[in-house]
């Protein structure tokens, strides 16, 4: 319980702090994170490098300013509590707010298509507090401690949670089938059970539940984004939602779909790619092969 607790107080002593003195202290802190941080960063400069064809001083570059911008992050969360609509409204922008709210009045519910970019959980917060239905389907932190203090946050925010992998997906389908938004991070390694296709150049399994809820809820996928802006801030880009295409044949539409969002991720990380979490193992689990030796 004692992480739990320190996070609580060190949160209290963010919340008391200009904004600007915030990102200042996140920028410190990530300078720090490059370093210490060895293993890290380094699977990081080595993805970069191979999944956007850069030489490894560009790798090292977008690296470095991928760790500031998490340690800004980290502190930034701590910062949620002291939010208002108003505050909020001041640090994050909103693009195209009418492609979402268009999306939540067709009544079939929303799938949310994001990924691990700048301060996601501003993403949501941000939404949340703009009035937007919105519920997510989180992965669980390693440690509970961070989880519950994460979820006491976003449902202060007014975000509806519910952990991946669990019965609380049933109350997932429930909040789709009242129209609600439901939330997808999807960019992360989905497992021997994922759809394999090419993400960044290199086959990956890739999570199925943003297609399969489009399907069965007939929702319509909207690509969210959020990026870090240079003076400080964020802007969330929301695009122009698409949706499942019933062609008879269930497999191959459940993977056009899934790829067609991966494709959407994709452009997204070629486009601000200091904004993404290069680190994490997306390609850890390795694809089935064919008897001939070649990926499906």
């Amino acid at each position: 319980m004692w992480q739990y607790h320190f996070l609580k107080l060190l949160s209290r002593i963010i919340c008391l702090l200009p904004y600007r003195l915030l990102l200042a202290l996140g920028c410190g802190l990530g300078h720090i994170y490059y370093y210490a941080a060895k293993k890290q960063r380094l699977r990081a400069e080595a993805a970069i490098r191979e999944r956007l064809e850069v030489d490894p001083e560009s790798a090292e570059r977008i690296a470095r300013s991928m760790c500031v911008k998490i340690g800004q992050t980290f502190l930034e969360v701590l910062y949620t509590p002291s939010l208002t609509k108003e505050k909020m409204n001041e640090l994050v922008t909103i693009d195209h707010p009418e492609y979402l709210w268009d999306a939540v009045r067709e009544g079939h519910g929303v799938v949310l298509l994001t990924a691990h970019m700048s301060n996601w959980e501003w993403l949501g917060a941000s939404l949340a507090m703009n009035g937007y239905p919105l519920t997510s389907v989180i992965k669980r932190q390693p440690n509970d401690q961070h989880t519950r203090i994460l979820n006491e946050y976003r449902e202060a925010a007014g975000i509806e949670i519910f952990a991946r992998g669990t019965s609380e997906m049933v109350g997932a389908a429930r909040a789709l089938k009242a129209g609600k938004i439901l939330g997808f991070v999807a960019d992360q390694d989905a497992g021997k059970d994922g759809l394999f296709m090419p993400f960044l150049g290199k086959m990956a399994s890739t999570p199925m539940g943003p297609a399969f809820f489009a399907r069965k809820f007939k929702a319509p996928v909207v690509p969210a984004f959020i990026t870090r802006k240079a003076e400080g801030g964020h802007q969330v880009h929301l695009l122009p939602p698409f949706y499942y295409e019933d062609t008879g044949d269930q497999d191959g539409d459940i993977y056009r779909l899934t790829e067609r969002m991966t494709r959407t991720v994709e452009d997204m990380i070629r486009r601000y790619p200091d904004n993404w979490l290069w680190f994490q193992k997306r390609w850890s689990t390795p694809a089935p092969e064919t008897k001939g030796g070649a990926v499906p």
